[in-house]
């Protein structure tokens, strides 16, 4: 467990400052490195079914997860240099790819 959280962190340290202005670039910069794996328990992007409980909880609270951090992901993603509207457009593109829009999602 020590070294799967070693690891991640170490990843997110290496994506150095964050120039990426889309949310699919963010996402691809950072996010991706646990979310299209699934490790340290992220929820894989394409997995609908771990993405239900979460997108139920409201763009706000996902927004607020992504900002501050939750379990073992760390506050943005690791990457202080993300503003919050990279946060934000990072949290719009990975809900509209689990839910085709970001508009089913309570604001």
């Amino acid at each position: 467990m020590k070294i799967k959280i070693i690891f991640c962190t170490a990843a997110f340290l290496l994506a150095g400052p964050a120039f990426a202005h889309s949310g699919k670039a963010i996402y691809e910069q950072t996010c991706a490195t646990c979310h299209r794996s699934g490790v340290m328990d992220a929820p894989k992007l394409d997995d609908k079914e771990a993405w239900t409980p979460r997108l139920a909880q409201g763009r706000a609270k996902l927004i607020e997860h992504a900002d501050y951090g939750l379990n073992a992901m760390p506050a943005h993603g690791g990457n202080d240099a993300f503003s919050e509207k990279d946060i934000e457009a990072a949290v719009d593109y990975m809900i509209e790819q689990v839910n085709g829009s970001s508009a089913k999602v309570s604001k």
